[in-house]
């Protein structure tokens, strides 16, 4: 029954990113009061994006209007983006492995609940920087600031859970590590190299690495899939493998936290038995 709720929450919770990220962009440079209050996240109507129809209860149901309208606006018959059911299937997949594999224990308590609701509202922030970040290649402050903020209260909360201060100069060591590296790369390059949204979602991704070493697993996991994404990409002729391909780093570096928060630990230890074998 736990599975099937986080199921149907992730699903919500992917319905709630693709309408955030839509209105986020389309509040970007918007001056008029009016149209910002019919894009605000919290009393906003859902919109078809194409021709604008207030859309009802029935067309928002995740997942499932999207198959029953067969991928298409039952207003004005436009296609409805892949993106759509994607990020909905996403968020629940995220949610069921983070349940599945917790490292913290299973939420029976509040404060244990109460540390998981907040790693789910983690997770809706960092499905809405990917989606964002793919489309239009920016990672919005409006999400980067609070999101780093609910990192801290996490962090907070575990520390307090396992009666361990070292957790919290873990988070610290680990936020130091990656900021300071971009912060670096950023400067050396003068932002060629890499976005300033990657460097302030950094002081986040640091936080909840937890540690020097899993700084250096998140960073090592997110070239790997980055670089992996860019062959693929070569390979499928879509772009030429250079100096001058661009891809938003942002998707990686989070799908890097994401296994680190869950699997870091075990990863690590998994090394270390490797290595000291050899």
């Amino acid at each position: 029954m736990v599975t099937v709720f986080l199921i149907v929450f992730g699903l919500c919770l992917g319905s709630f990113v693709n309408a955030c990220v839509w209105r986020l962009h389309e509040q970007t440079g918007t001056t008029s009061q009016k149209k910002l209050r019919e894009l605000s996240i919290s009393k906003g109507r859902s919109q078809c994006p194409e021709c604008r129809h207030q859309l009802a209860a029935k067309d928002l149901v995740p997942l499932f209007s999207w198959i029953s309208l067969r991928g298409r606006c039952r207003y004005c018959k436009n296609p409805i983006s892949w993106q759509y059911p994607l990020v909905e299937l996403v968020g629940a997949t995220v949610l069921v492995v983070s349940y599945i594999w917790w490292p913290h224990g299973a939420p029976g308590s509040i404060l244990e609940g109460s540390i998981f609701s907040i790693w789910a509202l983690v997770v809706t922030g960092f499905l809405t920087l990917s989606v964002y970040d793919i489309r239009w290649y920016i990672l919005p402050d409006k999400v980067i600031l609070p999101l780093t903020v609910l990192g801290s209260i996490l962090i907070g909360l575990i520390a307090i859970q396992q009666h361990s201060g070292d957790i919290l100069v873990g988070s610290a060591i680990g936020a130091i590590t990656i900021f300071g590296l971009f912060y670096t790369i950023y400067q050396v390059s003068g932002g060629k190299w890499i976005g300033g949204g990657d460097v302030k979602l950094a002081i986040l991704l640091g936080l909840l690495a937890g540690g020097f070493m899993q700084a250096l697993l998140l960073l090592f996991l997110a070239s790997s899939l980055a670089t992996g994404y860019a062959v693929i990409l070569s390979l499928s002729g879509k772009k030429k493998l250079n100096r001058k391909l661009h891809i938003p780093f942002g998707p990686f570096l989070i799908a890097a936290t994401v296994i680190v928060v869950l699997f870091g630990t075990d990863i690590l230890d998994w090394y270390t038995h490797l290595v000291i074998s050899v």
